[in-house]
């Protein structure tokens, strides 16, 4: 299962720029690596321009889906669509979309944990419905973002529920950088799962953010890492099949005794 991560900058608070760069980004990179899914960053429509979410929110969505939709279709591509401020019944939330190759929408999810260090408490509301697995190409998956990676309830949910790969799309600080890097492999390693890690470069009000777009397989091992600082494409072929090998290896679910948590 071949990915293509965006490790993109963000022009803050113009959605049409940005979906332009995508649609560029994706034409370039479906010709010349052919990826099964790619991978969006965080908010990568507007960047962190809350106090003008009015203006450059989704409103349930649209138009950012159809966008998604007609790209996903038109290249024959699975779409992990990052997330994007979006309006619902009055309140903003950080939503993340998933859109498979046939163009059709198979998860929307809701983002629970607000940072309180970039404010989204003050202008965002916590998604309440539980994280749940889906599939792409006959995979299990799952998907967190941001700040959702420093809670492990979160991920070992999806695994306990058949994940083999978590996505995790973010706007990560580079003050934060090891923290990043550090909890992405946890969770690789205490879920026994993939992680396919995509992050944003680039300044917004300034916050400098780290990049280091990640895949790491289930042992632990980074197999790909994007730069600091660099606009790249992080392209790396995961084999699931390794993921029922490690967990026979370390058999670290036969071994749970949750009763005792």
């Amino acid at each position: 299962m071949k990915h293509a991560i965006y490790q993109m900058d963000i022009i803050p608070g113009d959605p049409p720029a940005n979906k332009e760069k995508v649609a560029d980004w994706l034409n370039s990179t479906m010709k010349e690596e052919r990826p099964d899914t790619v991978v969006l960053p965080e908010m990568w429509t507007t960047g962190y321009t809350l106090p003008n979410l009015e203006s450059v929110a989704e409103k349930n969505g649209e138009p950012i889906t159809g966008f998604l939709q007609k790209l996903a279709y038109l290249h024959d591509v699975n779409i992990i669509g990052g997330s994007f401020a979006n309006k619902k019944d009055d309140r903003f939330y950080n939503t993340s979309i998933i859109i498979d190759r046939n163009g059709e929408v198979v998860y929307r999810y809701d983002k629970i944990h607000l940072v309180p260090m970039l404010d989204e408490p003050a202008y965002l509301t916590g998604g309440k419905d539980k994280v749940k697995v889906f599939e792409l190409d006959g995979v299990k998956v799952g998907i967190i973002i941001c700040f959702d990676l420093r809670f492990p309830e979160l991920t070992r949910s999806l695994a306990l529920n058949g994940a083999k790969i978590v996505y995790v799309v973010a706007e990560w600080p580079t003050a934060r950088k090891n923290h990043w890097k550090s909890l992405l492999i946890a969770r690789a390693i205490e879920n026994q799962i993939y992680i396919v890690a995509c992050n944003r470069v680039g300044e917004y009000d300034s916050i400098e953010f780290a990049g280091n777009s990640m895949v790491i397989d289930p042992w632990g091992n980074c197999l790909k890492t994007g730069s600091d600082a660099e606009v790249e494409t992080v392209v790396e072929t995961l084999d699931i099949s390794t993921v029922a090998k490690f967990r026979k290896d370390v058999p670290i679910f036969s071994c749970r005794v949750p009763d005792l948590y």
